[in-house]
This record gives structure tokens, C-alpha cells and sequence, in this order.
């Protein structure tokens, strides 16, 4: 008798479960279309911030070569899972990198563990007045082992937006690492990014990026960095020629170039891959 009223139970509600999640992933589809159809076509630069919102899962790797020509390779380099939950917002859940030396002096470890909330409340597509603004904010937890994070968590609010106008785009980013205690430990940094892309046949965007720091406080107090970084995003292959189907992936690369006299390292080569769904 039991066995008969749980069965009848389960055929009673496990169609309506079953339509009820059917029916969040559809809607969750149809958000990240509709978000992705009123921004313009830009991808995101391979270094740059962006005011454009994605879903996609994305890994990068990062390999620095220091004054004292040390190599430092950084895997995953902060990035992981962007997700567009409501409409023209974008959370990000990023993994601790992996932070490799080739100096025998300095441990290899974890970095730190962050969560991104960007809004993009302004937004017309390519087609139209092809532009963009919203903004940011960065949260860090010092989860970094042997110094290889920071020591204190810090918060990021950083305004960004770009405009197109027909292949060539120009984005900017401009934002603040502050930390939430020690002040004088790290200090402050005012972080300036600006990217000029132009579009080349259908996928193909060839990049340069200035990415910018200044420094208040802390050991580099009053210094200042700057790079030069020419690189090429190349958006999108598609797993599928449906119109509907957002699979889709997404590589670029990028050479950085110190043009500054203080500098953390001298160059570095920057990977990008990034799985769009």
C-alpha cells in the first residue's frame, strides 16, 4: 500500500518538477541572449576589464619575466566562471591561481580567491549607437600561500565602457585596489586600462592595450607602471552554425612591454581561452 502511494506520488509531481527546471534553464537561456543581443560585438580585451557582460567559462596563463630575469608563470591568472543571472548584471567566481617560479629563493603557491558583481546599465549594440558603460566590483580573500596573494583582502570598484564606431572600438577601464585594513601595508592602487580594437574579416580583432598602475602608500608609494601590450583576440568559433546556440569558443594572446621606468616585471606573454554557453 505504501509502495503504491509513494509511486502515485512520484508520477503525480515528477512531470511538474521535471517542466519547472525545464523552465528556469529556458529562461536563464533567453536572459543571456536578450543581455548579449543589446551590447555591441567587442570582445572583451585580453588584459582589459570590460563593460561587456559574458557567460563563459575562461582560463588564462600568464608568464612574467622579472628585471632580474626570473620567470613567474601564472595559471588561470584569477579567472573562472562568469554567469549572467539578471538582467544586465554579471557575477564571476574566480579560483586561486597557480603561481610558479623559476627562482629557487621563492615558494610556488596558491594566489588569492575573488568574486566579481559588474553592472552595465547603459548599452546599445553594434548595429545601433554601439556603446557601453557600467562598473564593477572586485572582492578579494587573501587565500595566497608563501606570498604568493596579498596580504589583506581588498575591494576593486572600477567604472568601465567603450564605444564602437563601425570596426574600431575604443574601451577603457579606469578603478582602485583598496585594501579593507593595513593601508600602509600594500596601499592604494589606481588602476588604468585603455584598449583600441578593430575588427578584421569576421572573428578576427587585433588589439593594443595600455595597462596602467599608480601607486599611494604602501613599499612602491608615489611609483608608477605602465605597459604596452599588442595582442589579438580572435572571437568566435561556433560549435554549431544554429543562431540560437551561444556555444561557442573564444582564444586571444597578448605581448606586454614596460615603457615605464619602475616596473614589476619586464614582460610578459599573456594566453587567453574562453568557452562561451
Amino acid at each position: 500500500m505504501r509502495l503504491s502511494v509513494l509511486l502515485a506520488f512520484a508520477l503525480t509531481f515528477a512531470p511538474t518538477a521535471l517542466s519547472a527546471q525545464s523552465s528556469f534553464f529556458q529562461n536563464w537561456e533567453d536572459r543571456v541572449r536578450a543581455t548579449s543581443a543589446k551590447q555591441p560585438v567587442w570582445p572583451i580585451p585580453v588584459i582589459a576589464p570590460s563593460s561587456q557582460l559574458v557567460q563563459l567559462l575562461r582560463f588564462d596563463v600568464l608568464r612574467q619575466i622579472t628585471p632580474t630575469h626570473f620567470a613567474t608563470v601564472n595559471i588561470d591568472n584569477g579567472k573562472g566562471l562568469n554567469l549572467i543571472p539578471y538582467r544586465d548584471t554579471e557575477i564571476d567566481i574566480t579560483l586561486p591561481p597557480l603561481i610558479l617560479h623559476d627562482n629557487a629563493k621563492v615558494v610556488d603557491g596558491a594566489g588569492d580567491f575573488s568574486v566579481v558583481y559588474k553592472y552595465r546599465p547603459f548599452k546599445s549594440p553594434s548595429e545601433a549607437h554601439n556603446y557601453s558603460l557600467g562598473g564593477q566590483v572586485l572582492f578579494t580573500v587573501p587565500t595566497g600561500s608563501y606570498k604568493n596573494g596579498t596580504a589583506v583582502s581588498t575591494f576593486q570598484p572600477t567604472v568601465m565602457g567603450g564605444k564602437g564606431y563601425k570596426r574600431f572600438s575604443l574601451q577603457s577601464a579606469i578603478g582602485g585596489v583598496l585594501p579593507n585594513s593595513s593601508v600602509t601595508q600594500i596601499g592604494r592602487t589606481i588602476a588604468w586600462n585603455t584598449t583600441a580594437q578593430y575588427q578584421v574579416g569576421k572573428i578576427f580583432f587585433p588589439e593594443i592595450e595600455s595597462n596602467a598602475a599608480f601607486y599611494h602608500l604602501g613599499p612602491n608609494n608615489g611609483k608608477s607602471q605602465n605597459f604596452v601590450s599588442p595582442g589579438l583576440m580572435i572571437s568566435k568559433f561556433k560549435f554549431r552554425k544554429d543562431t540560437r546556440n551561444r556555444n561557442a569558443l573564444i582564444l586571444g594572446g597578448a605581448f606586454q612591454i614596460a615603457t615605464s621606468q619602475y616596473h614589476a616585471y619586464n614582460h610578459a606573454i599573456v594566453f587567453t581561452s574562453r568557452l562561451a554557453f
